[in-house]
């Protein structure tokens, strides 16, 4: 299905021609892509049911020729939508058709691996897993890990402040970035932290991270990287319901237990995941709970006999723990592997991203569970057990009539049930043009004005990423007075397939 989009600026399509070529004086060689067929695979990200395609996309390989693309863009109006690997779920790297799409993949070398001060320098296109992969023939490794490691860039994941298995216990994207250098709408570039452990000014990266490009362009990033633990184990534990599977996470948290990492998939995603990946799933189970210890051998053996426990307490009816790591590793085969399994069974997915608060989960399960019969579309869980952080995979048929409306209407119906059990609209993908509409359901206009003005005084014409994230825009010069004059709003209604 094909909607109106709203009308392009004029000026900037008549000028394209020139644009272009301007554009490759700056970024000479195959820096500069403009025919159609060579623009066709930048009109989606990992939201694929919205497309458009771009203005023209500029592929840099140094910081001068994105200050430089930058700065002219500046100069002459053009907006400029930044974009990473172009995994984004939430539409974050979805291009305009007046806009200059300015892909970092170039950017994808390690810069410098500092083991003493246990960081690493990259660059933003360098792979997350490609991070834990230059370090680990000494015993170090990246925390932050999403399901689609060995695809998403760092630059992305700075961008949407993306988690994965281990943030529970090691944090997300925002607790292991020390410093990032960015450039700014003007063409300036300006550095934020760095290998040190904390700023001496304002917290300007804390407010870069998760940002989703409308701030800045990161062309450095400065990690955290960690010990590999001594001794890492899994716990496969299959539970009759999910309600059993939420109350033993809320009794392992409550018992002062902190895994490195605690997933949980309902029967539904269990058993796509076990036909992909075939790893011994339990498939009567209604809900398996993965649970790894890691640290000192001694008290991960301890600490695992008391997840068992409670495993049992809470009518656990299969318990396995790995035996070696070949084994813990194939434990979360299938985890990692679940979106790309749930693909297997369905032609189209709607992959949802809230967060609430772990009490909440045995009641927020179950209102799934309605909505899933209210709208007549099948839905699979897998998600985040310890922070709260679900990912209903709405299941659904882009070829049959209405069923993507009606996948949306049931993503938005979690999200606001998300927010009303105390919870929040996004865990790791971001707002983007998914969430965009959702945001007054969590932020009032005094919220939103606020944050807005932050955007201002990054991007006072809204040139960087527009479109995403906040419901309207207004004029910075009058948001101090919060005389609202809206201006054009890119993606009121999507091109969706």
């Amino acid at each position: 299905m094909t909607l109106a989009m709203p009308k392009p600026k004029d000026d900037v399509l008549a000028k394209r021609d020139t644009i272009v070529a301007e554009l490759r004086a700056m970024v000479p060689g195959e820096g500069v892509l403009s025919a159609e067929d060579a623009l066709k695979p930048f009109e989606t990200d990992g939201l694929t049911a919205y497309r458009q395609i771009p203005l023209v996309v500029v592929l840099p390989e140094t910081v001068e020729q994105v200050s430089r693309v930058l700065r002219y863009c500046h100069a002459n109006g053009i907006r400029v939508v930044p974009r990473g690997s172009g995994t984004s779920l939430s539409g974050g790297a979805l291009p305009l058709a007046d806009a200059v799409l300015l892909v970092m993949s170039k950017f994808n070398k390690v810069l410098d691996i500092d083991f003493e001060n246990r960081a690493a320098v990259v660059q933003p296109g360098v792979t997350n897993l490609g991070v834990s992969n230059a370090v680990v023939h000494r015993g170090f490794y990246y925390a932050p890990d999403p399901s689609s490691q060995i695809a998403c860039s760092i630059g992305g994941n700075v961008a949407e402040n993306a988690g994965g298995v281990h943030c529970l216990k090691y944090g997300l994207t925002a607790n292991n970035v020390l410093g990032v250098e960015m450039v700014l709408v003007t063409g300036e570039v300006i550095r934020l932290g760095g290998k040190h452990l904390d700023s001496e000014a304002y917290d300007l990266l804390g407010l870069m991270t998760g940002s989703e490009g409308l701030l800045g362009v990161v062309t450095e990033v400065t990690v955290r990287i960690l010990r590999t633990p001594e001794t890492a184990r899994a716990i496969l534990v299959g539970f009759p319901s999910s309600e059993d599977a939420g109350q033993c996470v809320a009794d392992i948290i409550a018992a002062g237990i902190i895994p490195g990492g605690m997933e949980m998939m309902d029967k539904p995603a269990i058993n796509a995941a076990e036909d992909f990946v075939q790893v011994g799933y339990p498939r009567d189970a209604e809900a398996l709970l993965i649970v790894e210890i890691d640290g000192p051998r001694r008290e991960v053996e301890l600490l695992l006999e008391q997840v068992e426990e409670m495993a049992r307490a809470n009518k656990a009816e299969t318990i396995r723990v790995s035996k070696d790591d070949a084994e813990r590793q194939a434990f979360w085969a299938g985890r990692k592997a679940a979106f790309p399994a749930v693909g297997r069974i369905t032609p189209d997915y709607y992959c949802m991203d809230g967060t609430i608060p772990r009490k909440e989960m045995p009641k927020v399960l179950a209102r799934i569970r309605e909505l899933s019969d209210t709208y007549g579309l099948r839905v699979a869980n897998v998600f985040h057990a310890g922070d709260g952080n679900l990912h209903p995979l709405i299941l659904y048929d882009a070829n049959e009539p209405h069923q993507l409306e009606k996948a949306e209407a049931f993503g938005a119906d979690i999200l606001r049930l998300c927010v009303e059990v105390g919870g929040v609209l996004t865990g790791e993908h971001g707002v983007g043009v998914e969430k965009r509409d959702l945001m007054p359901t969590m932020f009032s206009k005094d919220d939103l004005a606020q944050q807005e003005r932050v955007k201002c005084a990054f991007d006072p014409d809204h040139l960087l990423n527009p479109g995403k994230m906040f419901p309207e825009l207004h004029r910075c010069a009058e948001l101090g007075r919060m005389h609202v004059h809206k201006g054009q709003l890119p993606f009121p209604d999507l091109p969706r397939f």
